[in-house]
């Protein structure tokens, strides 16, 4: 690929995974949280597996690379997405796509404990004080027109998105500290995409027993919210992970994990012109103070 070529994969990633947090918006209203899980990871897993395949690639047989599949399956897909996603039954899409970035600022924890190149220093803590800060000013904005209850249900869903980050920035670590020369980023991604689907296929059953919703019946949906389902799975899971990777062997994994950046500037313009969402000062400042933390973190002198 062409450094062309990957720059404008750059760009068009950042506007697909941004965008999903306007698809999951959309899909939680006729949807169950496992349900609109499952769909979305079944059609990557799909999709990803062939890929797998037809590149002669298979999965692990020792339980050790299974276990890594498992684990980054559970940590790094079933719960983020379940939490994501659950979080905005309550919580605005675009300030969804805010507060995933905080997974970089997680990231940076993690590494310093993790590894002996990623140590903190007074800028990378200046950096974090400013993300958290923003998080601080994310968490007391009072969604508009809510009651008390309605607030209480928003913060949760906030809380939420934030543990999902969180989750991200332990599977990234994972994945560099123990899997990186061992397995191939297709299998990883097919394996835990399967995992996901699995898991979440059976909860989207299990939940109504537990008092859960149950699964919609996919002829009742409405075209808006059955296309926004399907556009999950192919283009904002499936796709995503390889454009992805494909950049990654361009500009390298440092440059490429810089569509963070971009994500949530993406999804706070996609809910404001389609959802129609609240665009305040407050959201602004929270945003703003996130987005440049992770520039703080990263500015090279």
């Amino acid at each position: 690929m062409t450094m062309g070529r990957a720059w404008a994969g750059f760009w068009a990633l950042a506007f697909i995974w941004g965008s999903s947090f306007l698809f999951i918006r959309i899909g939680v209203t006729e949807l169950s949280t496992f349900q609109l899980v499952f769909i979305r990871t079944a059609i990557a897993a799909l999709g990803l597996n062939l890929v797998a395949f037809a590149q002669g690639r298979r999965w692990p047989r020792d339980a050790a690379g299974l276990g890594d599949i498992a684990f980054l399956g559970v940590v790094n897909t079933v719960i983020p997405f379940t939490l994501i996603t659950w979080g905005e039954r309550s919580v605005e899409s675009g300030l969804a796509a805010v507060l995933q970035g905080t997974a970089a600022l997680f990231t940076l924890v993690l590494a310093h404990f993790a590894f002996h190149d990623e140590r903190i220093t007074p800028q990378k803590v200046a950096g974090l004080l400013i993300g958290f800060a923003g998080v601080v000013v994310l968490g007391t904005r009072t969604p508009a027109g809510g009651d008390s209850a309605g607030a209480g249900h928003h913060l949760l869903g906030q809380l939420a998105i934030v543990v999902a980050a969180f989750c991200y920035a332990v599977g990234g670590v994972y994945s560099r500290k123990a899997i990186q020369q061992r397995l191939p980023p297709i299998v990883v991604a097919a394996g835990t995409m399967t995992v996901t689907a699995v898991i979440t296929g059976i909860l989207a059953y299990v939940a109504p027993l537990a008092g859960g919703a149950a699964p919609a019946a996919w002829l009742s949906l409405t075209p808006r919210v059955a296309i926004a389902a399907v556009t999950l799975g192919v283009l904002n899971t499936f796709l995503a992970y390889l454009i992805f990777y494909s950049i990654i062997a361009t500009l390298g994994a440092s440059r490429a994990s810089m569509v963070t950046y971009a994500i949530p500037a993406v999804g706070l313009a996609l809910g404001t012109v389609f959802l129609a969402e609240p665009f305040d000062l407050q959201l602004l400042a929270g945003a703003t103070m996130i987005v440049g933390s992770i520039g703080v973190v990263n500015l090279r002198w």
